[in-house]
């Protein structure tokens, strides 16, 4: 998406505790949890242990939708996931403790991955941009 997102839905995702991840399985179901999340410059971050379901699935199969949780004006994303294992940008991992109250995103180091998803489409209010 070329053009700036509205100010009401950066704003939401600056607030929102969560987000609903949506993966798919092996067998081509799809696997939906709620997720903290950090968004910025076109990327969403979630924090998971790397032995979660959606783990296992990223690691088969990339692709992934991620909706904000209020459905009367839906903020919807699409991409594709990269895994990271260790190493967490600096600037994420402190955009995560000032946001859910000092919570270390990469902690116990080891068991935590952390996913980069930039967004490839938006669905913003009923309109596929």
């Amino acid at each position: 998406m070329t053009s700036p997102l509205p100010l009401d839905v950066e704003t939401r995702l600056a607030d929102e505790r969560n987000v609903w991840l949506c993966t798919v399985r092996r067998d081509g179901s799809p696997h939906v949890t709620p997720v903290w999340f950090v968004y910025a410059d076109g990327t969403w971050w979630i924090g998971c242990d790397a032995r979660s379901v959606k783990a296992r699935n990223l690691e088969a199969d990339p692709r992934v939708s991620l909706a904000l949780e209020d459905g009367t004006a839906p903020v919807v994303a699409e991409g594709v996931a990269r895994l990271h294992r260790g190493d967490f940008p600096t600037t994420v991992v402190e955009a995560f403790a000032s946001k859910y109250e000092g919570w270390d995103v990469g902690e116990p180091e080891g068991e935590r991955v952390l996913l980069e998803v930039p967004v490839r489409r938006w669905l913003l209010a009923g309109t596929a941009q």
